[in-house]
């Protein structure tokens, strides 16, 4: 059975939601968060013609970005109070195309440290009332001091 995280950040919450306010290129393509809990957080984003591809399959940059999101607010939920984390690497399998209406994004993470966090995400597109599993990702976040 696996244990639960150790919050060190009481106020992690807060203060994501804090962050979230400069998450300029988040809002820039719309993304939100929908659930924040200790080592995971998920998101989504109504998609709108300028998410897509040549092919109109949502763009593999939108959802890196998503992955992106998640995986690191995930491992943020674990750090303490002063502290953020940044992206050391980022892989993302494209398994199916994303044609839909809405783009969900879980992030978790998998195994904490104390200043590496391994994390992954998955991420489904919506089309006509069905999720279809798009994207698998993985990332190594490292803590930093703010």
């Amino acid at each position: 059975m696996k244990e639960p995280f150790v919050i060190h950040n009481p106020d992690y919450v807060a203060d994501i939601e804090e962050k979230l306010l400069r998450q300029f290129f988040m809002h820039l393509i719309g993304f939100k968060l929908t659930e924040i809990s200790p080592g995971k957080v998920c998101g989504e984003l109504v998609l709108e013609e300028k998410h897509l591809q040549q092919n109109y399959f949502v763009h593999g940059g939108v959802m890196a970005t998503a992955s992106d999101v998640v995986m690191g607010f995930s491992a943020y939920t674990l750090v303490p109070k002063g502290h953020g984390v940044v992206t050391v690497d980022l892989s993302v399998s494209f398994l199916n195309p994303g044609i839909g209406s809405v783009l969900y994004a879980e992030g978790k993470v998998v195994k904490p440290g104390r200043s590496i966090f391994f994390c992954e995400a998955n991420i489904w597109v919506e089309n006509e009332g069905k999720r279809v599993h798009t994207n698998r990702a993985t990332s190594t976040m490292h803590r930093i001091s703010l």
